[in-house]
């Protein structure tokens, strides 16, 4: 069988005209900002605090492997199978940073019969959200930098620079830079260096606002540096909280366009989960829970990362609440969580599902014991998966208590979520939700990190360098200790160690150094060699994109 990419499935489609979209849910056009046909900002006028909300899905996954898991495809079936069965639904994503569409791990836009459209544009510059993004964070720099070279007001420590440049892109070229030289009048030479886009603190800040004036407290709070005597330097401090709200102020409005079946979709904010806090925006989560009974929404990588940082960042921030949590799997990937080699995977193979297995079971754990939310695991199924090998994940399952579902959705769309969708609906009918955080805001610095480390990720502790226990001490002298920690890991395990697949035991996870987010409201704790600014692979995937003459996209997925 000669299956069609997901650009061809995606362009084949023809698409309703967004302001069909937005009707369908109740917007009236007044709120509506028109990109074009398929696509529209919606003004943040619409939220209302008093409005009934829907229920709340998480969709979060096992522990990525090379062989994929598909909880982008699966969040958008699993809004369509919803549809299908007669419910309002509206479903709400991360949009997908430039970095990963040209280097390796490529768009998230879904796949399949499972897509968000127009596939194109939200993968490429969509409508500048993350334009603006870099533009804020680089104005902050360009205003920080021209703040020193004309004396220095604030006695800012060069030495003592937090802040970086960013650009959305890999480019491991600007990880480390030397700037400012030519002389006196080309600023003050400086070691610096870029994160890419999405790892950016206005990223996070962005996502995290819930209103214009809040977005501008945020802005105000960031923290760029440090003078000599060790005080902290903030945006605020440099008059440009009113400017860079200025080029943010549109992309602060959820992006409203389609599923392939004619589903709301907002597509808003794009942190990455390893280093970032990995959720989309919380506008576009209430916009979503608001317009719609089921509000679907996803978190970045694993459980152990996305859904982490959306529970004990996220609805701790936003007063939000889960009904219920989608874990995805393959069988696929639990092989590769057992040892098999990606080339391996097409047999069946009991004895490395037996090995890989745990890991889906200890996300699945995390998910009803530590935060104690009603959980489904939804098979991700391939045609070389047998009979036996689902049977045995369906077992493993049901001794915890949870139920295995098969979607077919990348194939079937809508139709393969159906039976997803309705057991979504059970445990939001029916099963009790007791929501918990992993960690109370009240706990020290370190007891958070311990938390996440032994409740979420299985580890016996936390190592901590000389570097890090000195950074503890001062957040916790300036006031932060009530933040919650996000913590920056390798998204391929549960420990620090990529290497250690399945579900470790008997590893302590080191954190090598500790930074505040003030205005985002978080500390990041940056754990293995995890690095904010990502490289190319060999061979990139922009190698194979191209436009022929009719300005039609080719090899974008």
């Amino acid at each position: 069988m000669v299956y069609k990419s997901d650009i061809e499935i995606a362009q084949s489609c023809t698409s309703k005209h967004v302001r069909e979209i937005a009707s369908s849910v109740g917007i009236d056009e007044k709120y509506v900002e028109y990109y074009g046909n398929d696509k529209a900002k919606i003004d943040l006028s619409l939220l209302d605090e008093n409005a009934k909300k829907g229920k709340l899905i998480l969709v979060t996954a096992i522990t990525p492997t090379p062989a994929g898991e598909g909880k982008t495809t699966t969040t958008i079936g699993l809004a369509d199978g919803l549809k299908k069965i007669g419910k309002k639904v509206v479903v709400a994503l991360r949009e997908p940073s430039l970095g990963p569409v040209f280097g390796v791990k490529g768009g998230a836009a879904g796949g399949g019969y499972a897509q968000v459209i127009p596939m194109e544009d939200i993968n490429l510059h969509f409508t500048g959200d993350f334009h603006a993004i870099s533009s804020a964070n680089n104005l902050l720099a360009a205003v920080l930098d021209n703040h020193i070279q004309q004396g220095n007001q604030l006695n800012i420590d060069v030495r003592k620079i937090t802040w970086k440049r960013c650009v959305d892109m890999n480019d491991r070229q600007l990880r480390f830079i030397v700037d400012g030289l030519g002389g006196k009048a080309n600023g003050v030479p400086r070691e610096d260096g870029f994160d890419i886009t999405v790892a950016s603190e206005i990223m996070a800040v962005l996502c995290l606002s819930n209103s214009l004036a809040d977005l501008k407290k945020r802005l105000s709070n960031v923290i760029v540096g440090y003078t000599y005597d060790d005080k902290p330097v903030t945006c605020g401090q440099l008059k440009v909280v009113g400017a860079l709200t200025a080029l943010l102020k549109n992309a602060l409005k959820p992006n409203l366009v389609q599923t392939l079946e004619g589903t709301p979709a907002f597509v808003h904010g794009g942190p990455f989960a390893n280093i970032a806090h990995g959720c989309n925006s919380v506008m576009a989560t209430r916009m979503a829970m608001q317009l719609g009974d089921y509000a679907v929404t996803e978190a970045g990588f694993g459980a152990d990362l996305g859904a982490e940082k959306f529970l004990d960042i996220k609805c701790r921030m936003a007063s939000l609440s889960p009904d219920a949590v989608v874990v995805v799997a393959t069988v696929r990937a639990l092989k590769m969580h057992g040892g098999l080699l990606k080339t391996q995977l097409s047999e069946e193979n009991l004895t490395a599902l037996e090995k890989g297995i745990p890991n889906l079971l200890r996300h699945v754990k995390n998910m009803r014991s530590v935060y104690k939310l009603p959980c489904v695991v939804a098979v991700n199924r391939f045609p070389t998966d047998t009979d036996n090998e689902i049977d045995f994940i369906i077992k493993k399952c049901r001794e915890l208590g949870v139920n295995t579902v098969l979607s077919t959705v990348w194939a079937n769309g809508g139709n393969g979520g159906i039976e997803l969708a309705k057991e979504v609906v059970r445990l939001c009918e029916t099963e009790n939700k007791e929501f918990a955080f992993s960690y109370e805001d009240d706990c020290s610095i370190k007891d958070k990190i311990n938390a996440v480390v032994t409740k979420i990720y299985g580890g016996d502790g936390v190592d901590y360098t000389k570097e890090a226990n000195s950074q503890i001490q001062k957040l916790e002298e300036m006031g932060f200790a009530n933040c919650p920690v996000c913590i920056a890991k390798t998204q391929y395990s549960f420990s620090d160690d990529p290497s250690k697949l399945g579900a470790p035991t008997g590893f302590n996870v080191t954190v090598r150094k500790v930074k505040i987010s003030a205005g985002a409201g978080f500390i990041v704790v940056y754990t293995g060699d995890i690095l904010t600014m990502p490289g190319l692979p060999k061979v990139p995937a922009a190698e194979k994109i191209d436009v022929d003459d009719n300005g039609v996209i080719h090899g974008l997925f």
